[in-house]
Order: structure tokens, then C-alpha cells, then sequence
């Protein structure tokens, strides 16, 4: 096997139930594997397991480089990111140097080896700082760039862009990306949205109710669902079944690549798109350069995100109107 980080058969149990279960993962060195799934999934729980670092009854293997590993040697290997960074009184460099300490490393050395980690997560600025005294913006930074300084062969991460502003999140999962780029750790990053694991994750496995059920290259399996409730994870809201659609497998679309056709009443009046369902329009909603409109068909709710340039009228509410499809995915495990 190649090196990384691999489990094999992993369960996690606590109260007499099974919270989490994984057959099989394995992430290589120097790739990064996102665990993506909704609130109360598991994610945290998984990735805690193969840290070795739950406090839950734990079954099955955890092996780095293919050997099985004890909880002393993980703890060796791994570096931590979690979602609300936790900061030691003092500068933000001697911060970042912690984790060198706390392995043994003298001041001197632990200090030089944690400034072009400042550098690389751009607060080296801040080096001299009070690290009580950053915004939730840049105590992430340090506490990202004390786990590289480590050179850990194992990097957790979990959920490290929770509450941060947009601008913010944008410019450090850009700072971490390149960051990942440069380094040989397995990592393994926790998140529920599909949009960090396409900037960060080489391989995605979708977790739903502690059960893994899709994992693979990061673009195929974000852009192929397999049954209802990855498709509605991955944003694939509208599904449409083989009684309305006349395909053999259930369709999911995106509300963004659904639109209502104005003026139509009937499917027959809109012959170029993939796939047309006549409903009634519950309600339109303007949402700044987005128009959200929610329609009632037989087979089922449909939500339209059109873009409002120009601003097109909004029907009537309980008017009939016709939806087209412009792309979709059929779900083959349906």
C-alpha cells in the first residue's frame, strides 16, 4: 500500500449504537481527502476515529504506511485544525512554534522552523502580536500554520472555515491550498460544503447518517449523485422521476440549471430543453440578483434560481407555469 493514512473496517460505537462506519478509506501522502456530508452526519466523529482521538468505543484498524498504529504514534504524527483554533497565552509566533515544543524542540530552532509557516499563511506581520488579540480570521491562520510547522505525516482538519466572513474564507482556502500543495501530509478535511472540497480535496467521500456512500475523485463525485440524498448534499435538489421524466432512472437537477419559461402553460411549447414539467407556482422570492421560484408539480416540489438580468416578472402566485430543465443527472442507484 502507499503511504498515508488508511482504516479498514472502522466503527465507531457509543449508548449501544453504531455512530459511524467505514469499510475502507485510504488517503495517500501529500493528498487531501474531504469527509462531506450535512449536520450530524458523523464527519467529526470519523475523523476524530482516524486520529485515534475519539473518546467513543472504537472498532476496526487505523494503519499509517500500511502498518496498524497506536494511539501514542498518532499522536507523533498528526497535526490538528479545529473549528474554533485554541491559542496559548503569548505571540503568535511562539504560538505557532507550540507544537514544536511540546515535541521536544528547543526555543531557537522551534522559532525558525515556525516563520515560514507565518510566511506561507501570510501573518508573518503578526508574528510579534498578542495572539489574544486576532480576529477569528487570522487565530485560524496561526492555528493551520502551527499544524504544518509540525510536519506532520497526518493532517486533521475540521471544519477549520466555521464562522469566518466570505472574504476572509476565500483568501485562506486559497492560502491552504497552496499550502497543501508543498506538503506530504495525508489530510483529511471536514466540511458540509461541497464548494471547499472542489478548491482543496484531491478525493471526497460523501457521509450520510455515518455511512460512507460515495468516495472518489473530488469532480466525479460531486457532479454524479447516486440516489436522493447525495444528489440533495451535492445541491441536486430537483428530482424528477422516471413516471414524469420518461427516463429510465430518476433525474436531479440544480436549481440554478432549472428555469420557467415565460409565457408557457404546456410542456410542448419548450421542444429544445432536456426535460419540461408543467406545475403551479407557489411563490417567487427576489433574492438580490437571483429570483428563487418554488413550483408545485405531480412530481413534486421544483425550484427555479433565475438570474434577475434584466429582472423578469414574477408570475402569479397559483398560476400555471412550465419548468425546463437545462441539465440534470440521472440518479442510477435509484
Amino acid at each position: 500500500m502507499t503511504p498515508g493514512l488508511s482504516c479498514r473496517d472502522l466503527s465507531v460505537h457509543a449508548d449501544g449504537r453504531e455512530l459511524v462506519q467505514a469499510a475502507t478509506l485510504h488517503v495517500p501522502a501529500g493528498r487531501t481527502l474531504a469527509v462531506l456530508g450535512p449536520n450530524g452526519a458523523g464527519k467529526s466523529t470519523l475523523l476524530r476515529a482516524l486520529g485515534l482521538l475519539g473518546r467513543h468505543r472504537t472498532t476496526g484498524e487505523v494503519l499509517l504506511d500500511g502498518r496498524p498504529v497506536t494511539p501514542t504514534q498518532m499522536r507523533a504524527a498528526v497535526g490538528a485544525v479545529l473549528q474554533r483554533p485554541i491559542l496559548r497565552r503569548g505571540t503568535v509566533v511562539a504560538n505557532v512554534a507550540s507544537g514544536l515544543r511540546f515535541r521536544g524542540v528547543g526555543r531557537r530552532e522551534a522559532d525558525d522552523r515556525a516563520r515560514p509557516w507565518l510566511d506561507a499563511l501570510g501573518i508573518a506581520h503578526l508574528a510579534a502580536r498578542d495572539a489574544r488579540t486576532l480576529s477569528g480570521g487570522e487565530a485560524q491562520r496561526v492555528s493551520i500554520a502551527r499544524a504544518l510547522a509540525v510536519g506532520p505525516r497526518v493532517l486533521l482538519l475540521d471544519e477549520p472555515f466555521t464562522g469566518l466572513d466570505p472574504t476572509t474564507r476565500a483568501d485562506l482556502v486559497a492560502d491552504l491550498r497552496a499550502a497543501l500543495d508543498h506538503h506530504a501530509a495525508a489530510a483529511v478535511l471536514v466540511t458540509h460544503d461541497r464548494h471547499e472540497a472542489l478548491a482543496l480535496a484531491h478525493d471526497t467521500a460523501l457521509l450520510i447518517r455515518g455511512r460512507v456512500r460515495q468516495h472518489g475523485p473530488t469532480r466525479c463525485v460531486l457532479d454524479d449523485p447516486r440516489d436522493p440524498e447525495t444528489a440533495r448534499l451535492l445541491g441536486y435538489t430537483n428530482l424528477v422521476p422516471p413516471g414524469t421524466s420518461g427516463r429510465p432512472h430518476t433525474l436531479a437537477a440544480r436549481p440554478e440549471h432549472c428555469r420557467l419559461v415565460p409565457g408557457a402553460t404546456d410542456p410542448a411549447d419548450v421542444p429544445e430543453a432536456l426535460l419540461v414539467v408543467a406545475g403551479t407556482l407557489r411563490r417567487g422570492v427576489r433574492l438580490g440578483r437571483t429570483t428563487r421560484l418554488d413550483v408545485d408539480t405531480p412530481a413534486g416540489p421544483l425550484t427555479c434560481l433565475d438570474p434577475d438580468e434584466p429582472p423578469a416578472p414574477i408570475p402569479p402566485t397559483n398560476s400555471p407555469v412550465v419548468v425546463a430543465v437545462g441539465r440534470a443527472r440521472p440518479l442510477r442507484a435509484d
